[in-house]
């Protein structure tokens, strides 16, 4: 039988950091069972009330998903549109899930709910390959995945999403579950090695059921490893960007006010540190303007002083007075070289295709410019894998632009930092948001 567990992490065996909260999305296609799993998930750790679990009886069953699926529509329709966030916890560990919307349409939130997450789980609709059940005698059977699987998937590696699970469900429905997780363990290990992704495991579930969920379900499908949440319990958590060097978008700028005690009367530049961290003593640049200072105090988030890291919330106070607004980053000195080119890769979102030409705001961190498309390089083929050239991209589309803004910005390669690799492009007319953009290391010019 096809391995199962591709890179289960020594964490998973009894040594992983369980002190910080998991934060993980469900993703997958359409009524894969995203929202059911979930429910499952809040009803065996106990985290739903009793109250709850009674208005969400229908016809005397309980409907699992109605547990996240909050919205009319998403009631009405039997799908998730926007992502609903919970949360849970059991002896181990505490849980932020994020039930991701299946449908192409709503890719964008889904992308939303992926960039900030530490795992993904993509669920896999057993019932829905016909080659994953019987077959008859010397039958050719093609064992290929649903677009959404693959799109979903290879957005989550795009996005660093450390830990990518898949979860096959409704294995319960399926004459002969063994073969069915068999062939589609073969199918989704072919999968993960031609598209380059690490997959920590493949886990038989039935989220309706409770099999393999919340406990393991004995000899079931010649699966002998964890269930989904001890699993889930000892994932890694995402490391910050420590060892970048320091980058802070400046979120809100607080005048003299109440604690003009603690910063001697001068103005309070809040938000959340980028990237390494900030201490009382150390110099910066601002961008734009490309002046400096010394940091002569730092507050963290309950304004008491101490030295703030990556990915936690700082109010920084200069030795001098600087011309310093929302938008505006304080970086390391001469640790980066504001560019004006960038080549990225892009998730497009937009209904309208990308064409070459096209101006949209960027957006990183709390900063807008204008951003035109130079040129669009290519696009991947998500049922090839391979990279094809394309003079736009359509809807759900993944490829490579290169993208020219209006003013400096200093940016790093994704792989190297999420929160300085990563903008979004927004159309100037409509608003919507139409590209995640990951910034690949060919940052070229200033």
């Amino acid at each position: 039988m096809t391995t199962n567990v591709l890179n289960v992490p020594a964490e998973v065996h009894g040594h992983g950091d369980t002190g910080t909260a998991l934060r993980f999305i469900t993703c997958g296609s359409v009524d894969d069972g995203k929202s059911t799993l979930i429910g499952r998930l809040l009803v065996d750790s106990k985290t739903v009330l009793q109250d709850q679990l009674a208005g969400v009886q229908r016809g005397g069953e309980t409907d699992l998903a109605l547990l996240t699926d909050g919205l009319s529509a998403e009631r009405e329709q039997g799908i998730t549109i926007d992502v609903a966030y919970r949360y849970f916890s059991t002896a181990r560990r505490k849980f932020i899930i994020g039930d991701a919307p299946g449908h192409e349409q709503y890719t964008r939130n889904m992308v939303t709910a992926a960039s900030a997450a530490d795992a993904a789980v993509v669920l896999v609709d057993a019932t829905k390959l016909p080659w994953a059940g019987e077959v008859p005698d010397g039958e050719i059977v093609q064992q290929d995945l649903l677009p959404q699987t693959r799109r979903h998937t290879l957005l989550c590696n795009l996005l660093r999403v450390q830990s990518i699970v898949f979860a096959v469900n409704k294995l319960d429905a399926m004459d002969d579950a063994e073969v069915a997780f068999e062939r589609i363990s073969t199918a989704l290990n072919a999968f993960a090695e031609a598209a380059n992704v690490e997959v920590a495991a493949i886990v038989p579930i039935s989220a309706l059921k409770g099999w393999n969920v919340a406990t393991r379900h004995a000899n079931w499908c010649n699966y002998e490893g964890p269930s989904l949440l001890e699993l889930l319990e000892q994932l890694p958590v995402t490391e910050k960007d420590e060892a970048v060097p320091f980058a802070f978008p400046v979120q809100w700028v607080e005048k003299f006010s109440a604690s003009a005690d603690t910063s001697q009367g001068r103005r309070i530049f809040w938000g959340r540190v980028a990237s390494g961290h900030v201490e009382p003593g150390q110099r910066v640049t601002v961008l734009p303007s490309k002046q400096t200072a010394t940091v002569a105090q730092v507050l963290n988030h309950v304004r008491q002083q101490y030295a703030v890291h990556a990915g936690h919330s700082a109010g920084i106070v200069l030795d001098r007075e600087l011309d310093v607004s929302r938008g505006d980053w304080l970086l390391e000195p001469e640790a980066f070289e504001p560019v004006r080119e960038i080549t990225a890769t892009i998730a497009w979102l937009d209904d309208e295709p990308l064409v070459a030409g096209r101006v949209y705001w960027a957006l990183q961190g709390h900063r807008w410019v204008k951003a035109k498309v130079a040129r669009i390089i290519d696009r991947v083929n998500i049922t090839t894998l391979g990279s094809e050239p394309a003079t736009q991209l359509e809807a759900n589309s993944i490829g490579d632009v290169v993208l020219s803004l209006q003013q400096p910005l200093a940016v790093l390669p994704f792989a190297k930092s999420r929160a300085l690799g990563s903008l979004v492009l927004v159309d100037t007319a409509s608003h919507k948001t139409s590209a995640a953009v990951l910034v690949q290391p060919s940052v070229t010019t200033n």
